[in-house]
């Protein structure tokens, strides 16, 4: 049998699809909002415009003040089946949010399951590095704690000092291996987020974050860090208060007494 070339373009073309399989992924985003309605709009379309073959959104609303679950609706409408709007009738906190977020991701059959702020703090550009991460891995984080990552140059050293402190805090205490445990911008896979134990998550605030990396690393899935640059939110007021900061430091210690069940369990094999 005779061997014919095969032309550079569909070389390209095969080794492309064997190369990032995460291609072939779908992938959901969770957005939870509150008062976000100047950065909602254009953090869709940022999404939307990822070089990705099929991307969805949820939106996860908490009677935000200044109409945000409006211009969620709107933007339901604008790009029908590729956003849904979640409301909620109250500020019921970032875990809750998430954990709605999820499981519609999870009923509607996302592949993949992105984590992210609504304010531009995490690189949109990033989804694609960490959908090849995640193509080996449980889980995939943007990280601000690795090499190459980094927080925004403008902030005073004591935030930045107090962001490193509360990171390690958690990380030392809970003796996780991952260098960014408080960091929200994630992916899963969709069997990781069906064998976490979401149920029994109660932490609300970046404490949610630190809860989801202790509970996977009890199961013994796989991570991978990613490296990103955290910005300044660009418009609006941030979320943090000192009751976030106090559930933090003292939730980080009872997680140690709340999953003892799970210890040395392997998960997914």
């Amino acid at each position: 049998m005779k061997l014919t070339a095969v032309p550079w373009a569909m070389r390209f073309v095969i080794s492309l699809s064997r190369s990032d399989p995460f291609r072939e992924i779908n992938l959901t985003v969770v957005l939870p909002t509150y008062n976000e309605v100047e950065n909602l709009p254009k953090l869709v379309c940022a999404i939307f415009d990822l070089p990705l073959q099929d991307v969805k959104i949820i939106v996860v609303d908490d009677n935000s003040p200044d109409n945000t679950g409006k211009v969620a609706d709107n933007l339901a409408r604008q790009f029908p089946g590729r956003l849904k709007v979640i409301h909620r009738n109250c500020k019921s906190g970032l875990g809750t949010a998430y954990i709605a977020g999820f499981n519609q991701a999870l009923k509607d059959g996302a592949e993949a399951i992105a984590q992210m702020d609504s304010d531009f703090s995490h690189p949109v550009d990033k989804f694609v590095e960490l959908m090849r991460a995640v193509d080996d891995a449980d889980i995939a984080l943007g990280s601000r704690y690795v090499p190459g990552g980094s927080l925004d140059e403008r902030w005073p050293i004591w935030r930045k000092g107090l962001s490193w402190f509360a990171n390690a805090y958690a990380r030392t205490i809970l003796g996780l291996s991952m260098q960014d445990v408080t960091g929200g911008f994630r992916i899963y896979r969709r069997k990781t987020l069906q064998t976490l134990p979401l149920e029994r998550v109660r932490s609300n605030g970046y404490v949610f974050q630190v809860e989801i990396a202790y509970l996977a690393s009890l199961l013994g899935l796989k991570f991978k860090e990613v490296p990103i640059y955290f910005a300044e939110r660009k418009s609006g007021r941030s979320k943090m208060s000192f009751r976030i900061q106090l559930e933090a430091a003292f939730r980080v210690w009872q997680l140690l007494g709340l999953y003892k069940d799970l210890k040395g369990k392997m998960a997914i094999q």
